[in-house]
């Protein structure tokens, strides 16, 4: 079936340096430079650095070419690709999925990143306040979960080249700049060199099970894939784009933040003698207390959670694009009324999050996994609903539109893929799904 039968007429990339910025940006999050240090210092370092690049290349790039190819043949948001796919199959299933794993993570996460935005100022006008007192006081954690979503919501309307690639394209190089200002300042910090053989000199003794799976999990999650933003933003490729490269770049991009961010951490940490399996409170908790003992130290704090903040804003786009493209394209809403009810969705869903951050203790402090609303948010849709997700994606392509249709699109922009695509067969349906289901079983374990 032809994948332009019941298109709409929708946006598209200008060009594909547009696409790549605004899909890395989509994969770079809070995930890349808050999660992926204190991971990386949890399970030894260099070691997890090398197994994560591996599982990047083995598990994340295959299932980022099948979501990409299954946009692109569709020119549809998730739900109405696989529609355009199998129409009328009970697949479709898989694309709500996604559109609501979207709706529930942007709640939560746009709380995360509201953080990161007040910390921006905390750090100019070097406040003492503590993180839980920061998370705890409602008249500060409200009014940036709002602002953020606002600010979501002023790129995504804009549409698809207008607001999305034109800000990709502002945001993604000021992202680069900002860590490379950062890297060499952490580096040339008395005892920077403790940290960097830490982060780079790989000590295989210390490699467990554990650490397999957490590299795994951790290059699964960074790539944004399983909840239908790759799906959505290879709706928008032009039919002569190779996907394979675009989709190596976008993985690349993506690796490379996170690789980056830790050349910033570790040495920062080691120079300050403090420990890097600190865990999650390492960036909110510990880091503001380095910035505060070296020289200049307010200055490069406030680069950091600029940082920080614009990392999250390329995410909450394409959270919120998902939503707003099924919208469009199924439900033939207008845009900018389609992110705006979209969005005041996601506030209200997000509000339990934030007060679980100590504004209303008994919500941070609950039986289930991840231990509050938060936690349990960021647990069941950031992590299991993904892993399901990206399982059904990976089978989806493999066994039920099979590599063969895929690789009749992809060969399109990249004639001589057909040679390899023996390849991609079978990552997805035989390698993929069974690592992705190991992660989701650990998961499962780890939580009860």
């Amino acid at each position: 079936m032809s994948g332009d039968i019941g298109k709409v007429e929708r946006g598209e990339w200008s060009s594909r340096v547009g696409f790549i910025l605004a899909a890395a940006g989509s994969a770079i999050g809070l995930g890349n430079i808050w999660r992926f240090p204190y991971v990386t210092g949890q399970h030894g370092g260099a070691a997890f650095l090398v197994l994560y690049l591996l599982c990047v290349l083995v598990v994340g790039l295959p299932i980022m070419v099948a979501e990409l190819t299954i946009g692109r043949f569709s020119r549809r948001n998730p739900v109405g690709a696989i529609e355009v796919i199998r129409p009328g199959s009970p697949w479709k299933i898989v694309g709500y999925m996604g559109v609501l794993t979207g709706i529930f993570i942007l709640s939560y996460y746009s709380v995360m990143a509201g953080y990161t935005l007040g910390y921006i100022g905390k750090t100019v006008a070097r406040s003492q306040i503590t993180f839980a007192d920061f998370t705890a006081n409602a008249w500060i954690s409200i009014p940036l979960f709002l602002a953020f979503s606002v600010l979501t919501v002023l790129v995504v309307q804009g549409g698809v080249r207008d607001g999305i690639e034109r800000w990709a394209k502002i945001l993604m190089p000021v992202l680069l700049c900002l860590l490379v200002v950062l890297i060499i300042r952490a580096v040339t910090l008395e005892g920077a060199g403790a940290g960097l053989s830490f982060y780079l000199k790989p000590d295989f003794s210390r490699v467990t099970i554990k650490t397999v799976l957490a590299a795994l999990g951790q290059a699964f999650f960074s790539l944004s894939l399983g909840m239908g933003a790759m799906i959505t933003y290879g709706s928008y490729l032009s039919k002569k784009d190779n996907i394979v490269t675009s989709g190596c770049y976008v993985a690349l991009f993506d690796t490379l933040i996170a690789v980056m961010a830790g050349l910033i951490i570790f040495p920062a940490l080691f120079a300050m003698h403090m420990d890097p399996a600190e865990g999650p409170g390492l960036v909110f908790v510990v880091f503001p207390k380095i910035f505060a003992a070296i020289p200049g130290g307010n200055v490069i704090g406030m680069g950091f959670f600029l940082l920080l903040s614009i990392a999250a804003l390329t995410s909450t786009v394409s959270l919120l694009e998902v939503v707003t493209s099924y919208l469009v394209d199924e439900r033939h809403w207008l845009r900018r009324h389609a992110v705006w009810i979209v969005a005041g969705l996601c506030f209200c869903l997000g509000v339990p999050s934030a007060l679980s951050m100590g504004i209303v203790p008994a919500l941070g402090d609950l039986p289930i996994p991840g231990g509050s609303i938060l936690g349990f948010m960021d647990w069941l849709f950031g992590n299991m609903m993904l892993a399901v997700g990206a399982v059904l994606i990976s089978i989806f392509t493999g066994w039920v539109w099979r590599v063969s249709r895929a690789a009749a699109e992809i060969t399109i922009g990249y004639p001589g893929f057909g040679r390899i695509s023996v390849i991609l067969s079978f990552m997805l349906r035989f390698i993929c799904p069974v690592l992705i289901l190991v992660v989701l079983v650990f998961l499962i374990l780890d939580a009860f």
